[in-house]
């Protein structure tokens, strides 16, 4: 009952907030499909103009889906029909029927145009955020001020997508999300160093889904962030070259081609960067009990230079049968260096100490993957599918650092210590999807995943005691985590033209390792789970839809949740993992109200998610050293907001809005001390892109996140903007960019945790980083832009 509550507020809300949407004018729906070729491959992004006959000029108009769809609503009674995209022979309709308000016009095939092929022309774009039912896509190609990039800062300006200064990414306020590439768990995707030699000029798009269905992976307990790598599908030899160069250093050249025949389809990206990230650190630990007082303050600055390397190809056997196989090869080099000075003061705030602590590090980091794929598609119809994917990761770091300890005044502190880091990561998945439409109707999915990954961080400290290298034996040892995760799902959908529902049922099995090899520590966990799904729409118009949905979902901790063993950088601010955390479970509902009109489309969204063994950082202090590791905490409960909308108040300029407010209750405890407590927090980003005289367009970004309590600290709020203006040149073939992110410096991660016994403060700060970039297309394509086609 509440629940038909709810959607009745929903529904009246969005028939007041625009009544003069609804005049009573007779209205005709135009739909059909547009395909081209021999395979009858369908035409994504072809444009479709409803135009008066008299005065020739546009009426209304909409662009085709992924599938070649259209469907275009008009008041007018007398009307002809054009059909135009890039490369290809316009076609004009007259001649149509209308019956009872509609004109089905079914498919439409598209001729090549010769003369059109060899020219270079602008074609339609895509916006920069699409709505759709199951996911927002964010259309990273067209976000000016991603010029420069890391995939990692990209996801900073997808909506509701926020990262934190350390790299923490978080969907609506939660950190429990699951990083897929092309749909699929990457190596690439869990380790933040190697987001960074993934840059925005390889990123297709980025796809947000808050409440997956039962036929993507249980993980993650907000949701799914799918990045999708692009790969090109003209015919002929295409591609594109780009050049960036930054301050501070920010320098990186990307390549890619791509061939295509009747028969092949082979594709590369080529990319070499260097990277400066300079920080300011402040840290304070007061030992409340003494009175006494550690603090620091210094800079920072790492240096990255990688390389990487992406060659695949795709075969078509024939019209239904399609082999691809995949390869990527990175290869990063990081120095890091930081330097701070240390002051101890007593209860007077006298000054006891200071000394100088200089870190020096250098690191290695080695990735590879492959992915095969093999895609079937039956006779009978082309959404009649079977796939199969066989996906190999392979992630390593050599890491050593040296800590030097120099007196400055007062009692001595001098000390040099060096460690050690030898990580090996391994991801193996498989994967079989099975699509079967039975019906016009209906619709069956089922499948099987099995992931296993075996992970080994070899970790040593050692001091240096009489010029000699001593192994701390307290700080030092191996550890090993290997994990299987078997799933089988299966899914049943019913449409038809205004109401939809989709059911689903996912198991997981998963089985975990841990092994401390100098102890001979084991802890082994195997257990299985059910994930129901459900998901349901319903039309009300041609602009107005609701959805709702509901899932369970599962974050299990991973290698540094689990590894005792984490770092001494900082040694009076030590984070350790916990080998026994149990994994959390999230229940999670969500309505969401959908319109879309001619210029404006919007999206209204009530969340709500229930959380067990929630999974909290917990801080223990003593002789001013705060030790940080992972607990399980209680429960909690959030209830949010979440607004979404592009506006096009007229053609040159776009509007892209995105609001989330939620609300939590934690219950809890850890050791017999209460964690209780209520508390709420909200984001907000706008982006604005303005298209000026002379092929100029202008971006700028603005992001808010509010300040928020955890469980011992709270974090402060944070707001920073970015920039970037674009320039086409010889037609599209080449164009030049300029960004400048996080124009006025603000952008920084602080805390304050204030306990019974001790308070710490925490702050890190990075600056203004200005990117220039020039990208030049060749062959049929633009520069940095790429074919709407499907992709196989």
């Amino acid at each position: 009952m509440k629940l038909k509550r709810l959607l009745l507020f929903l529904s009246i809300l969005n028939f007041f907030s625009l009544p003069a949407l609804f005049a009573q004018e007779a209205k005709t729906i135009i739909s059909g499909k547009i395909v081209t070729g021999a395979e009858q491959q369908p035409v994504e992004f072809a444009t479709v103009m409803i135009a008066d006959p008299i005065e020739k000029k546009p009426i209304t108009g909409v662009t085709t889906s992924v599938d070649g769809s259209f469907n275009v609503t008009t008041t007018a009674t007398e009307f002809y029909i054009e059909i135009s995209f890039i490369g290809f022979e316009t076609k004009t309709i007259n001649d149509f029927e209308i019956n009872d308000g509609k004109v089905a016009l079914g498919t439409i095939d598209l001729a090549e145009n010769a003369t059109a092929l060899n020219e270079i022309e602008i074609r339609a774009e895509k916006s920069k955020t699409e709505f759709k039912l199951d996911k927002r896509v964010f259309n990273v190609g067209k976000d000016l001020s991603s010029t420069g990039m890391s995939a990692l800062e990209v996801l900073n300006n997808v909506p509701s997508v926020q990262v934190n200064i350390e790299g923490v990414i978080s969907l609506r306020g939660s950190s429990g999300v699951q990083i897929l590439i092309n749909g699929k768990p990457s190596v690439l995707a869990t380790d933040q160093g190697a987001l960074g030699t993934i840059t925005a000029d390889m990123l297709e798009s980025v796809e947000v889904i808050t409440n997956p269905s039962a036929k993507y992976d249980a993980e993650g307990t907000s949701g799914i962030i799918n990045i999708v790598m692009k790969k090109e599908e003209k015919k002929g030899i295409n591609g594109s070259v780009t050049l960036n160069t930054g301050y501070p250093n920010n320098h990186s050249i990307g390549l890619s081609v791509n061939r295509r025949t009747e028969k092949f389809n082979l594709f590369s990206q080529l990319g070499y960067g260097h990277r400066t990230f300079p920080g300011i650190n402040k840290t304070m630990n007061m030992d409340l009990m003494n009175n006494t007082t550690v603090e620091s303050d210094g800079d920072s600055e790492k240096n990255e230079t990688f390389y990487n390397v992406i060659l695949g190809a795709d075969y078509h056997l024939n019209k239904y049968n399609i082999f691809s196989l995949t390869g990527n090869f990175a290869y990063e080099f990081e120095k890091e260096y930081s330097n701070s000075n240390f002051n101890f003061l007593d209860a007077s705030q006298t000054l006891i100490s200071a000394w100088n602590r200089d870190e020096k590090t250098e690191a290695t980091n080695p990735k590879y993957q492959y992915d095969f794929q093999y895609q079937k598609t039956f006779k009978n119809k082309k959404e009649h599918v079977l796939l199969f994917s066989a996906q190999g990761n392979f992630f390593g770091k050599e890491q050593s650092s040296i800590f030097d300890n120099t007196p400055i005044s007062g009692t001595p502190n001098e000390s040099v210590q060096q460690t050690r880091t030898d990580f090996v990561n391994a991801t193996y998945t498989y994967k079989l999807d099975y699509t079967n439409p039975i019906s016009d109707k209906f619709t069956l999915e089922s499948g099987a995943q099995y992931v296993f990954s075996d992970v080994s961080n070899d970790y040593a400290v050692q001091d240096l005691e009489d010029g000699e290298w001593i192994e701390n034996s307290d700080l030092t040892n191996i550890f090993d985590f290997d994990q299987r995760v078997l799933g089988i799902y299966s899914t049943l959908a019913y449409k038809n033209e205004e109401w939809g529902v989709k059911l689903g049922l996912r198991m997981e099995n998963t089985e975990v390792e841990t092994l401390l090899e100098q102890t001979d520590e084991r802890n082994t966990k195997d257990y299985a789970n059910l994930f129901p799904t459900i998901h349901t729409s319903y039309k009300f118009t041609e602009f107005i839809s609701i959805q709702a949905g509901y899932s369970r979902r599962i974050f299990r901790p991973r290698m540094w949740d689990l590894n005792p063993f984490f770092n001494i950088r900082n040694n009076f601010n030590i984070r350790t993992g916990n080998p026994d955390l149990l994994p959390e479970f999230t229940d999670s509902y969500e309505i969401t109200a959908i319109n879309e009109f001619e210029n404006i489309s919007f999206n209204f969204g009530i969340y709500h998610r229930y959380t067990t063994d929630v999974i909290e950082r917990i801080t223990e202090f003593q002789d001013n050293v705060s030790i940080t590791r992972p607990e399980n905490i209680g429960t909690n409960r959030s209830t949010g907001l979440e607004f979404n909308t592009k506006y096009s108040p007229f053609e040159s300029l776009t509007l892209n809005g995105d609001f989330n407010y939620n609300y939590f209750i934690r219950k809890g405890y850890n050791e017999s001390t209460p964690f209780d407590f209520n508390a709420s927090q909200w984001s907000a980003k706008l982006n604005m892109r303005w298209k000026l005289p002379a092929q100029f367009e202008l971006e700028l970004i603005g992001n808010y996140q509010s300040s928020y309590k955890t469980v011992q600290s709270v974090m402060a709020d944070n707001y920073f903007g970015d920039l970037g203006l674009r320039k086409k040149l010889m037609k599209g073939k080449t164009i030049f960019n300029v960004s400048i992110k996080d124009i006025f410096a603000t952008r920084r991660m602080e805390s304050e945790t204030d306990q019974t016994n001790f308070y710490l403060y925490n702050y890190h700060r990075r600056g203004r980083f200005i990117t220039v970039g020039v990208s030049y297309g060749f062959g049929k394509g633009e520069a940095m832009e790429f074919s709407g086609q499907k992709r196989f």
